[in-house]
This record gives C-alpha cells, sequence and structure tokens, in this order.
C-alpha cells in the first residue's frame, strides 16, 4: 500500500480550521549572557487542527470515512491551506509570472515549483510538491506558455517539464495553486454526539509531511 494518496481532505471540511508553519530553533544560553541559534530544519513544517471546521454530525460521518480510508497516522493526503494556497498574494489571480523558478542553461529540462518568502533582504524558498493540476501556468522570459505543447507538469512532484530546454540565462517563471502534503497526527478520533450537538468538537490534528 502507498505511504500517500493523491487525494485532498474535503475543502468544506479543512475551511475553518487553524494551523500554520512551525519551525524548530535550538538555543542555548552563554555565560555571557548572548544567545547561540541553529535550526535543525532547512524548511519549516505545518500543522492545522481540522477539529474545528467541523459543523455537523454529517461533516462527522465524512471526517471518519477520511480517516479510515487514510488508516489513521499511515497514509498521506492532500491538504488545502485556505490562508496560503497560491503563488500570488491572497487577492491577486494566479499568473504565469509569479515566481521565479530557475534560470535556463540550454540543456536543463526539469524545473521544480517554488514559492519565495520575502521580509526585507531576507527571503526563504519553499518547495511546492503539490501544485494542483489546472492552476499552473508557465513561462520563459515574460512569454507564457502552453501547458501540452511547451511544457509538460508532474502534479505529484511539482516539476515543469519543458519540451526544449530554455536557452541560457532565460528566466523560467510559475504561476500556481498548492496543497500541502500531510497526515493525521492521530490514529484516534473521538466523538461525543451529545458533546457535539452542544457546540463542542474533536480534536483532529494534522501534520505536514517530509515528501
Amino acid at each position: 500500500m502507498k505511504d500517500f494518496h493523491d487525494i485532498r481532505f474535503p475543502t468544506t471540511l479543512s475551511f475553518g480550521s487553524v494551523g500554520g508553519p512551525e519551525r524548530r530553533t535550538e538555543i542555548a544560553a552563554l555565560v555571557n549572557g548572548f544567545e547561540e541559534r541553529n535550526t535543525p530544519w532547512a524548511h519549516s513544517r505545518r500543522r492545522y487542527d481540522a477539529g474545528l471546521a467541523l459543523r455537523s454530525l454529517d461533516d462527522i460521518a465524512r471526517l471518519i470515512s477520511f480517516f479510515e480510508a487514510r488508516r489513521g497516522q499511515l497514509i498521506g493526503f492532500r491538504w488545502k491551506d485556505w490562508s496560503d494556497f497560491t503563488s500570488c498574494a491572497p487577492s491577486g489571480d494566479v499568473d504565469f509570472e509569479d515566481q521565479i523558478i530557475g534560470e535556463g542553461d540550454g540543456v536543463r529540462r526539469e524545473f521544480s515549483l517554488s514559492k519565495t518568502y520575502r521580509s526585507g533582504d531576507a527571503e526563504y524558498v519553499r518547495p511546492i510538491l503539490k501544485p494542483v493540476d489546472g492552476t499552473v501556468r508557465a513561462g520563459l522570459e515574460g512569454d507564457e506558455l502552453l501547458e501540452g505543447v511547451h511544457w509538460e507538469l508532474d502534479a505529484a512532484r511539482g516539476v515543469l517539464t519543458f519540451a526544449d530546454p530554455p536557452d541560457i540565462g532565460v528566466r523560467v517563471t510559475a504561476g500556481f495553486e498548492f496543497d500541502v502534503p500531510v497526515r493525521f497526527d492521530t490514529d484516534r478520533i473521538e466523538v461525543s454526539v451529545a458533546s457535539f450537538q452542544a457546540g463542542e468538537v474533536p480534536n483532529v490534528p494534522v501534520v505536514e509531511v517530509r515528501l
């Protein structure tokens, strides 16, 4: 059995969930009062709680079906992070020049999708492994190219393959919507029908997985 199912958690159930990125920072306090800070993680990891988005007993039934089909924590799946799921600003529309994903060298044909987060002079480049098929646009040096003619998408890996390698120095750009690869962070779902109807919801932790 594969350890990842290329299926998205129902968006009607994820809308209203809470979560976001986490980092791991190791801090050593020195005797002079200064600190040394390091991290073993090159990339952040996202966590969510799907329980807060559940609004009805039908939602609970859909959750349990999805949970059982994934065998609890065993099998990963796609998750839509409603606060961060596009290559552009939340108020914008996906454009083929949203992100620079590489530069041509005249030989290379494969380019991995990524999203760059900037603040001041600092930036973080996040690999995008689960783009949403049908939303991806791509271009070279300001000219949009056609999927199926000039390039193909591997939606399972987030990789664009061009029919011809981009020329040396040519900017390779892309725009897209994307999901987060996750798994349930529990092997147990506890639901009390009485308490749920009274306004209480179960805890349904979800955590990003490395692929």
